[in-house]
């Protein structure tokens, strides 16, 4: 069960509800204190709800048991955004009456349209299931970004007449909602006056573009490594295809574009034999995709995401810059944010993204478990490319000078992506033990992979990638 189903929790009996509430897990849009907590201490969850994307705090459970909140206690945490949070956190508090006279106190956190401290000059993010304390330099990133309102939570000029009914109707049974308007309540998706955001539009208007022409996804094909110029323009005739539609939509007719167009190459598979993979991991790609559609800068009018495939590589191009004073230089430090947190909210409840921070390290992660160049990031004044590049990671005069069987013995260990010992490698490639400790002790020498073991007869010795 996942944070998506709070509000339908909520709908049910008070006491049917809190069985489930007190064992959901907690993470990015979900956490629960116990009634004990004093409101000070409150405070630091609901700056850091507020400066990521919101969620609900659930008051009196504490490891998974009713402590409930006393009378006392109700008035004093309702007001906690107000008298220990700058500017005042905003929220919606509803009390939960339990059997037993027990009274759970549930608080909807919004985000937060610049960036909240606590009154004792705290500054806090969620991360995943953490509420992180976040040190000057991140801060101040945090602060450049939010010093304005996300656009994707500013007024469309739209209508809900204007959004696609089925859509609408199917995530908001998803989440529990009873009405289209409750679900675009519970997602920040009108604004205070009930006017329909932009995030509201792009993810659930049938055809978004009437009001945002960029919001789509241009897919480029060439033939050759080069994109050429004028007359030697490499691009393929009927290699230029766009996608719109809603968010969801552009994401899932854009990957099955991708799908049919990326190259190919024959690689070693899990059922040992060689076949046929993409020239990049399709978790890899996607992940990239799914990123630049949901950080992307909605503002920027002027241009749309491409995807660029070519024989060797495929590029993503998306609007905007990363955070603050990001380097895009060292992407593995650049840390959790939401440019659109509204449209990353409904596109995870949806399963299209992760809430954990960590679809960069993952992309990093992907390519080096297939041996592949680690991926470039590169950011213009107003655009960030990714490149991600077919190369294997070791030169290729030295992949040359290795013999069949080494590279092979190679390729098994990228294909695992775990320490594995001398007889797992030779029965995983098909091969003689002494041939493969040959080629294993080559692999050595040329500093690609480590043996770890106490002696030359440890049974439990292994081979690893460096």
């Amino acid at each position: 069960m996942v944070d998506p189903q709070v509000e339908r929790l909520l709908t049910h009996s008070p006491d049917a509800a809190v069985e489930q509430l007190a064992t959901l897990p907690e993470g990015q849009w979900y956490e629960r204190k116990s009634g004990r907590i004093n409101a000070r201490d409150l405070a630091s969850t609901l700056v850091a709800f507020a400066n990521a994307e919101g969620g609900h705090v659930v008051i009196g459970i504490h490891d998974g048991q009713i402590d409930g909140v006393t009378p006392q206690q109700l008035n004093s945490l309702r007001q906690a955004p107000i008298d220990f949070t700058s500017p005042t956190v905003r929220t919606d508090a509803f009390e939960v009456s339990l059997a037993d006279s027990q009274t759970l106190l549930v608080l909807r956190v919004h985000p937060g349209e610049r960036v909240h401290e606590t009154t004792k000059g705290d500054c806090f993010l969620r991360i995943g299931d953490e509420t992180r304390r976040l040190p000057f330099h991140l801060r101040r990133e945090l602060e450049f970004d939010r010093g304005s309102a996300p656009f994707d939570g500013t007024a469309a000029t739209a209508d809900i007449e204007d959004l696609d009914t089925a859509q609408v109707e199917a995530y908001a049974a998803l989440i529990g909602a009873t009405s289209a308007e409750s679900m675009l309540t519970a997602r920040d998706l009108r604004t205070r006056d009930g006017r329909l955001t932009a995030a509201g539009v792009l993810l659930f208007a049938e055809r978004p573009q009437v009001l945002f022409p960029s919001a789509q996804v241009r897919i480029l094909r060439y033939a050759s490594d080069d994109r050429g110029v004028g007359a030697r323009m490499t691009l393929m005739a009927g290699g230029d295809v766009r996608c719109e539609g809603s968010v969801p939509h552009q994401i899932a007719e854009a990957s099955d574009v991708i799908d049919q167009w990326i190259p190919s190459v024959q690689a070693l598979a899990v059922s040992g034999r060689f076949e046929s993979r993409p020239i990049i991991p399709r978790n890899v790609w996607l992940e990239g995709l799914v990123n630049a559609v949901l950080h992307r800068s909605y503002s920027m009018m002027g241009d749309h995401i491409r995807v660029e495939i070519f024989p060797n590589r495929l590029e993503i191009s998306s609007p905007g810059r990363f955070p603050g004073i990001a380097d895009p230089t060292d992407p593995l430090t650049i840390s959790r944010y939401a440019r659109n947190p509204r449209i990353i909210r409904v596109c995870s409840d949806l399963g299209i993204a992760r809430e954990l921070g960590e679809g960069i390290k993952r992309i990093f992660a992907e390519m080096r478990s297939v041996g592949l160049t680690d991926p470039i990031y590169t950011q213009s004044g107003s655009t960030v490319r990714l490149t991600l590049s077919a190369a294997d990671a070791l030169p290729a005069d030295l992949i040359d000078s290795l013999p069949a069987g080494a590279r092979l013995l190679l390729d098994v260990l990228r294909l695992e992506g775990r320490p594995l010992g001398t007889g797992q490698v030779a029965d995983l490639a098909g091969m003689a033990r002494p041939t493969a400790i040959r080629h294993l002790q080559r692999l050595r020498a040329e500093g690609i992979v480590r043996w770890d073991g106490q002696s030359a007869r440890d049974p439990r010795a292994t081979w690893r990638l460096r």
